[in-house]
């Protein structure tokens, strides 16, 4: 019998919490192409009596807007011509769960729904993932997953940072902390309440460190099917940011936060299931690496359609800034076993085999990320693409290996022209995620940084 992850709630629980008054407000959400928590929150009561059978309704331009929320011409999905009209938030109850850093909270996460056909609504992220769970299924595996996120911490807090324009923050920490458990400590006080809150809230945590940043630290939380680590992962982002803002303090995700400080990265792990058995295990020889054929097959896959899919690794123009050579960030597409300087890492045997890649940083949005390697690897098994040969030895240094897009604009083009990308998610869904790379792109290529201003005020 599978014990019940602490913090999460079946809907009798809910309504005797309810009853009780412990609980009066359930968070209602779904993540847009940013990975951000849209959604409304409903009076517990109203929930448990209503909206958990009828679901509830979203303006369909949630994913057509920019960072500032502002709703962008020139999407088909929804637009002002056709009025932008609703679609249909249907609670997953599976994801239903303690909110555990909020007084009196619930929340569960939904599934996009065109309000006409009823069927998931395809340009939504977690559709985008489902689609490629429902693929595997049919090929006879589930998709096991982890992501490992990394986030600076500074003792300013988020409307202070504002303020400031985001410039001359305070980190956390004053020197690098990498697995120091002095510097660590110093920020407890934070990274203590956030691994009880998630454990509390349904997201078990293995544990936290120091990463090599000045207040840089990872949270790792434990591997589940990959759709509940995409929920847990989204979770996980948004406990730690409002929690930040309760201590008056912030924290961030960017990828590449200071040109002199390291990135942010998420490496994800992904292994390929049998019932209870791994199925990336076998006793086939590829250099280290004891597995099977589907291990190598989905290797290849992943390393074959990596770079025309990269925008869904990386999805914003920061993100590319992280791919720096001697930075602990992957810059060619190659694997190796154990080897940190891979955009591929395989670790683990036996059971415990899996890939990691190291390509994501901490700026991606979990849904796709995870829709896009699942749809890679499994490419590989169906046409048994093979892997190139393993890489032993500093990848940095290795000219001849292909290097990973280096702008969201190259990025972008490659997926663009994808004809593998268009047949695993369809053209619409890849025309709409075009537009909402080059509207990323073209929000950057019209502003004016300080990088420009230090430069040029005077001298030029």
């Amino acid at each position: 019998m599978i014990a019940k992850t602490r913090g999460m709630l079946t809907l009798d629980e809910l309504a005797r919490l309810v009853e009780s008054g412990d609980i009066d407000t359930v968070t209602v959400v779904f993540t847009d192409l940013y990975g951000r928590f849209m959604g409304k929150r409903f009076d517990a009561e109203f929930f448990v009596e209503d909206a958990v059978k009828a679901g509830t309704h979203g303006c369909n331009y949630l994913l057509t807007v920019d960072m500032e929320m502002e709703p962008v011409p020139g999407y088909v999905f929804a637009n002002w011509e056709l009025g932008y009209g609703d679609f249909h938030l249907v609670p997953d109850m599976d994801t239903l769960r303690v909110v555990d850093w909020q007084e009196g909270a619930a929340m569960v996460l939904c599934d996009v729904m065109d309000d006409k056909t009823h069927r998931l609504t395809a340009e939504a992220p977690r559709s985008l993932l489902r689609n490629q769970i429902a693929r595997a299924k049919e090929m006879g595996f589930i998709a096991l997953a982890a992501s490992e996120l990394e986030y600076y911490i500074f003792r300013d807090s988020y409307r202070d940072a504002h303020k400031a324009d985001y410039s001359g923050l305070e980190p956390a920490g004053w020197y690098i902390e990498d697995y120091h458990a002095l510097q660590g400590a110093r920020v407890e006080f934070f990274n203590s309440a956030v691994r009880r809150h998630l454990r509390n809230s349904g997201v078990p945590v293995e544990n936290s460190k120091g990463e090599w940043g000045l207040g840089q630290h990872e949270l790792n939380i434990r591997y589940a099917d990959v759709l509940t680590m995409a929920d847990r992962h989204a979770i996980y982002k948004q406990c730690l940011k409002e929690v930040a803002d309760q201590m008056e303090v912030s924290v961030t995700f960017m990828a590449k936060y200071a040109e002199d400080q390291a990135g942010s990265s998420c490496h994800i792990h992904l292994s390929l299931w049998e019932g209870d058995r791994n199925a990336f295990a076998g006793d086939k020889r590829f250099g280290p690496v004891q597995g099977s054929d589907s291990f190598r097959w989905f290797l290849g896959g992943w390393l074959k359609h990596a770079a025309e899919l990269m925008p869904l690794y990386a999805p914003t123009v920061n993100s590319y800034k992280r791919y720096q050579a001697g930075s602990w960030a992957p810059t060619r597409i190659a694997w190796s076993y154990d080897n940190r300087t891979a955009g591929f890492r395989v670790v683990g045997a036996g059971n415990s085999l899996r890939i990691e890649s190291r390509i994501p940083g901490a700026d991606v949005n979990p849904y796709m990320a995870y829709a896009a390697a699942l749809a890679s690897g499994l490419d590989g098994v169906t046409n048994q693409i093979e892997p190139p040969e393993i890489f032993e030895g500093d990848i940095y240094a290795a000219q001849d290996l292909p290097h990973v897009p280096k702008t969201l604009r190259d990025a972008t083009d490659l997926f663009e022209q994808s004809d593998f990308a268009r047949r695993v998610f369809g053209d619409a869904v890849v025309d709409h995620y075009v537009k909402f790379f080059r509207t990323e792109q073209a929000a950057y290529d019209n502003a004016v940084t300080d990088w420009e201003r230090k430069r040029y005020f005077e001298r030029i």
